[in-house]
């Protein structure tokens, strides 16, 4: 069952969409990336699996998104949306996971903590912009004082698993994956393969957090 409601925030009407979970113990809120929103592979997937194992999901749009706009704003607007809508994933009374993918999973690591959140998702955290390593954003993911969980593509060129730092920290690697987790035809895995994957590393980390 999906339901969707307008939140308003002081960055402007974002819109929350729920897939309720069977006799759910956590609530998974995901943020989408500065180039698409929610429609984006790993999300809807998530959101079509996860209810069935015990996981209420809340896919989140951002104001700007929601308002038509084609570009993201500063990273600091999109922080000051997702504060504006938190009380309302927390309303089911449920430990609220905090996640998204790309720039969500930016914000979801700069935020969480002082939310309350319960853990963070990284969903193809952009840990530098392509071809410039040296701009790292490895603060934001090390810094977020929560369990964590990072699900990065084999060739992100955002990232590649490898040049992720040491940190307490979980990573799952979708092989040959780029940035949206899509998969070239000479891979060995399918879409599938690549997105039960993601889904079964999501929903086993979740029941560890338990």
């Amino acid at each position: 069952m999906t339901q969707s409601e307008t939140v308003p925030t002081d960055a402007g009407e974002a819109r929350v969409t729920w897939y309720a979970g069977t006799e759910p113990g956590a609530v998974l809120a995901l943020g989408h990336g500065a180039g698409g929103g929610v429609e984006a592979r790993d999300l809807q997937a998530l959101a079509a699996a996860l209810p069935d194992r015990g996981v209420t999901v809340a896919l989140v749009e951002q104001p700007w998104r929601v308002a038509g706009k084609k570009v993201a704003p500063a990273p600091k607007t999109l922080d000051t949306g997702w504060r504006g809508l938190w009380p309302v994933l927390a309303r089911p009374g449920l430990p609220v996971i905090a996640g998204g993918r790309s720039a969500g999973a930016r914000v979801a690591c700069r935020t969480g903590r002082e939310l309350g959140a319960a853990a963070v998702l990284a969903l193809s955290f952009p840990l530098h912009p392509p071809g410039r390593p040296e701009r790292s954003r490895a603060e934001e993911l090390l810094g977020t004082g929560l369990p964590t969980l990072v699900v990065q593509g084999g060739n992100d060129p955002f990232g590649r698993p490898g040049e992720f730092p040491e940190g307490p920290y979980r990573l799952v690697e979708i092989p040959y994956g780029d940035h949206g987790f899509a998969l070239p035809k000479r891979a060995p895995l399918g879409p599938d393969d690549a997105r039960e994957l993601l889904v079964d590393a999501v929903a086993e980390w979740i029941v560890s957090l338990r």
